[in-house]
């Protein structure tokens, strides 16, 4: 339970040209990749977003709430990539009333592209599962920080 809610958590990685979402298990202890949408810009990313939201909640496990991966610097400032992600979290904002929270996601692209590659070598392939594997490394990444239940 998060803040009273049941369900799941549900992450995004944001990104100009895919999103990454990965989803936890109903217990919130194990994250998985879930899909990489195609998107054409902000608001489109928002618009596709914000559907797939409303059909995750729905389903019977639903969702408690949102991270969101904000990129920075390895030493921690803003990066060109940040107010990027905070207008699209902002956007999102408006479109749903679940919570939103923000996870650092320095280096979790290069992390999930380290685990993609032990068990696919062609890069053509990982790249097209990697937005949701580096969702998935940021939102256990969340969720391994939570104090236990």
């Amino acid at each position: 339970m998060v803040n009273g809610v049941t369900g799941r958590v549900l992450a995004i990685d944001f990104g100009t040209r895919r999103v990454g979402l990965a989803i936890s298990d109903a217990s919130r202890t194990l994250a998985r990749p879930l899909e990489a949408i195609a998107v054409r810009g902000g608001d489109d990313a928002v618009d596709r977003v914000a559907r797939r939201i409303d059909q995750l909640a729905a389903e019977d496990d639903g969702l408690a709430m949102i991270v969101v991966g904000l990129p920075t610097r390895l030493d921690g400032t803003p990066s060109d990539e940040t107010a990027r992600v905070t207008a699209f979290i902002d956007a999102l904002r408006r479109r749903t009333s679940l919570t939103i929270v923000t996870e650092d996601e320095r280096l979790s692209s290069r992390e999930a592209e380290s685990r993609l590659s032990v068990g696919e070598r062609d890069w053509r392939r990982r790249k097209m599962r990697l937005d949701a594997a580096a969702a998935a490394v940021v939102l256990q990444d969340y969720l391994d920080r939570r104090p236990s239940r």
